[in-house]
């Protein structure tokens, strides 16, 4: 499933605090800190196993309201936090919609086999080579 940043901006709600951290009188002025939500059950670019998968694997991002929150106060700037929560959203979402491939298991080959024994016949038979009879 390919994200568009645009559609799903169209869903996201956005809240503003004040940030703690470096920046002066700015962090005491302005609210630089972003806090994303974002409904997984009312958004309408994806359908309901999507919707379920999310729910699944995103169950520790959600809050007490039941959506999905991702918090960025790493700028100065209230839009550059707000594009890296948007960038962080998409990670999540992506890595949460990943199906990895089904693994098949494989056979030992015939080939690989007949090597095997051969290797264990021609070890045996050195092995047998060494031993001494005693019975003489």
């Amino acid at each position: 499933m390919n994200l568009n940043k645009t559609d799903l901006q169209k869903e996201v709600y956005y809240k503003t605090s004040r940030s703690g951290g470096k920046g002066g009188q700015n962090v005491n002025k302005v609210s630089t800190k972003v806090e994303l939500l974002f409904d997984v059950n009312a958004s309408q670019h994806f359908t309901d196993e999507e919707k379920l998968l999310l729910n699944d694997k995103l169950q520790t991002r959600f809050n007490k309201d039941g959506l999905v929150q991702v918090i960025c106060d790493e700028e100065r700037s209230q839009y550059l936090n707000k594009e890296i929560a948007m960038e962080r959203l998409i990670v999540l979402i992506t890595h949460a919609l990943h199906k990895p491939k089904v693994r098949r298991p494989s056979k030992v080959s015939r080939a690989a086999k007949l090597a095997r024994l051969g290797d264990k016949k021609q070890q045996a038979a050195k092995k047998a080579g060494r031993k001494r009879n005693f019975d003489d």
